[in-house]
């Protein structure tokens, strides 16, 4: 069950502005420049440079080198590219049936992950919990706290270096308890090659889904659009321990990189939900596919200089 989709007017902006830089790495090749070799050589270094795996690439370009596709590069990238978030899934935000509606917030060190977190809150109508599960790094509590405060939303904590499956036990209770529409799960950050910590995390996951809630409505891996090729990995060792149901892009206003989430979409089917747009708890915007699109190719983009 959806609880919204579309960007709006305002989301659109932003997304578009926080595109920016990804744009200027492709845009001096569209519009009116012809499929030749070189051009797709180009295209290709383009698609690199931003993040694009090689075998995505490979996968996009291949048809227009061997001249399969119609010479209407533009036109075929986009469709294509279309056709790869589509296949990966519904970008709209989930929620459960029966509240609450618990997400899962989880990502390496520095990801922004509690950052997404609250935008997100601060997006949502409705009651909504923190659980304060990450029990390890220093100040993570007092940062989720601040972060209530000033959002005006109960914490569910325990002490530091505590049971992180058993603050999300103590959370879904109180969430239930107190008929909350959501409840946002914060996770330690965690570096994916630490196989112990990963399948800890599993744990709590095991946990919740054994609740009277039942199987969380979303896992958000919440991935920095400037950590390259490396996000790509991230996704596949997660994904191993967790049923990871979208990707939050954060920091993507600050990097000409953004080609990772296609990656991720086209070889784990993860679709992009929402899209860090700047600074403030404003600045999340739902994932559009065609505002990617326009980004990326650099042609019909509204909202921008050429």
């Amino acid at each position: 069950m959806p609880i919204f989709g579309s960007a709006k007017s305002d989301d659109k902006t932003k997304l578009k502005g926080a595109l920016g830089k990804f744009r200027a790495g492709v845009k001096k090749l569209w519009p009116g420049r012809g499929m030749d070799a070189g051009a797709i050589d180009d295209l290709e270094a383009a698609l690199l440079k931003s993040d694009v795996s090689l075998e995505t690439v490979e996968k996009l370009l291949e048809p227009l080198r061997s001249k399969e596709a119609d010479a209407d590069g533009p036109g075929y990238l986009r469709e294509q590219i279309k056709n790869i978030f589509a296949a990966a899934g519904n970008p709209d935000l989930q929620k459960s049936s029966v509240p609450p509606s618990v997400y899962f917030f989880v990502g390496v060190n520095g990801s922004g992950k509690t950052t997404s977190m609250a935008k997100l809150a601060h997006k949502l109508d409705g009651e909504i919990l923190f659980a304060a599960a990450d029990t390890f790094r220093a100040a993570a509590i007092e940062q989720l706290q601040e972060w209530g405060e000033r959002l005006e939303i109960d914490v569910i904590a325990h002490q530091k270096g505590g049971d992180p499956s058993a603050v999300v036990y103590d959370a879904i209770e109180a969430a239930c308890g107190r008929g909350v529409d959501y409840l946002f799960v914060d996770t330690a950050g965690r570096l994916h090659t630490r196989g112990d910590l990963m399948e800890q995390l599993n744990k709590m996951y095991r946990v919740a889904a054994g609740q009277k809630s039942g199987e969380p409505a979303e896992t958000l891996l919440v991935l920095d659009a400037s950590t390259g090729q490396n996000g790509v990995k991230q996704v596949e060792k997660y994904a191993e321990q967790l049923p990871v149901s979208g990707i939050i892009l954060s920091k993507l206003d600050s990097t000409a990189r953004g080609g990772v989430v296609l990656s991720a979409a086209d070889k784990f089917q993860v679709p992009v939900k929402f899209v860090g747009t700047g600074e403030t708890l404003d600045d999340l915007a739902p994932f559009s596919p065609d505002i990617y699109c326009d980004a990326l190719l650099a042609e019909n983009f509204a909202g921008g200089e050429e």
